[in-house]
């Protein structure tokens, strides 16, 4: 999921591998500078921890023994398995993408849940269930949250179904590129260099778009625009975590039962098939979510963030596989945005090597 790892926009003094605050007390200590985070929540900072212009000085854990490549292996394998979705659609005529959504939803909170309790996060579903006791108004924006999450997830399956697969692809390359403007307007971000070269690059790619189709298409619109205000939500609500994801998840159960029931009764019973497929959709989304909590725990949030990249490359080759062609007067929107994100993955790559320099 590349929104997340937009999100993960952070510098450090020591060398690498720091992972989220909700790792628990017996890991490996690595102290490292922080500056602010546009979308996750304020890491646990040091009880003697001093706070000044250029950041806060914050503890951050890894496990003992783990190695680099385990973390690179589950990242990747997350997105081959969020791409595969993508064609996974197509096995599942006769259903429509409103009836898949519902099902993915659906199979996906029980696999979830027992995720959550066998690696003992549970605690984070426990600790919003009391929040929600003490201040009950919050369930109106876990709702909020709880939407803007299942638009995503709705959009990813019924737009390879519906000829929209290049357009979602398109907004997922925007979406770090959106992230720097959230980052720049909202939170005061510098950019360097290359980032300006890269929104530089953007720009011409979504102009010539406007200037083509006299607008942006709609499911590219709702990735790259809708995902920051999602994290931003999440930030705001300090949920980014599995505990989150399961609220997220669980709330959209009474949609998601709506459309899972009440479109593809018909389908099921003239297709037994579908039976066997549908646990797979579920079995996939949950591994595809799993891999990637577990990779962002393993891996420097550096190399964490240049591996989301891959995701969005291989939707455009789910989505071409699918029948889907960039028309000859697409280019010409297309490379300049490609361009921006390699300048954004030469930055980012430029920023380890000088990182594990120190």
């Amino acid at each position: 999921m590349v929104g997340e790892v937009a999100g993960r926009r952070m510098e450090f003094k020591s060398s690498y591998k720091a992972c989220c605050v909700h790792c628990s007390p017996d890991r490996t200590v690595f102290r490292a500078e922080r500056r602010h985070c546009a979308i996750f929540p304020p890491l646990l900072p040091d009880p003697a921890a001093r706070t000044d212009d250029a950041g806060v000085t914050a503890i951050f854990y890894l496990p003992y023994g783990v190695p680099l490549y385990k973390g690179v292996v589950l990242s990747v394998a997350s997105s081959c398995l969020f791409a595969s979705l993508y064609f996974y659609t197509s096995l599942l005529t006769p259903l429509g993408g409103d009836a898949i959504f519902g099902w993915r939803m659906l199979l996906m909170l029980p696999l979830i849940t027992l995720f959550i309790v066998v690696s003992g996060e549970w605690r984070q579903v426990s600790a919003i269930f009391a929040r929600l006791r003490q201040t009950p108004h919050l369930l109106g924006l876990l709702c909020l949250s709880s939407l803007l999450l299942g638009a995503q997830q709705w959009l990813f399956m019924w737009a390879p179904l519906n000829g929209h697969g290049l357009d979602v692809s398109l907004g997922y390359f925007l979406l770090p590129l959106a992230m720097l403007l959230v980052g720049r307007v909202m939170y005061g971000d510098r950019l360097n260099s290359l980032k300006k070269i890269a929104a530089f690059c953007a720009a011409i790619g979504v102009a010539n778009e406007l200037y083509r189709a006299g607008g942006i298409s709609w499911p590219t619109l709702l990735v790259a625009g809708g995902l920051p205000l999602y994290f931003i939500l999440r930030r705001r609500l300090a949920t980014a975590h599995l505990g989150g994801l399961w609220f997220d998840t669980l709330l959209t159960f009474p949609l998601a039962l709506y459309f899972a029931l009440g479109q593809s009764g018909e389908a099921l019973h003239q297709t037994p098939r579908l039976y066997a497929l549908l646990l797979g959709l579920g079995v996939i989304s949950a591994a595809a979510f799993m891999s990637y909590v577990v990779a962002g725990k393993l891996l420097p949030f550096s190399l964490f963030g240049l591996l989301g990249y891959v995701e969005p490359v291989l939707l455009v080759g789910a989505a071409v596989a699918l029948g889907e062609q960039i028309k000859a007067e697409q280019w010409l929107t297309y490379l300049p945005i490609w361009a921006a994100v390699a300048v954004l993955v030469a930055d980012g790559g430029r920023y380890l090597w000088r990182s594990n320099r120190r």
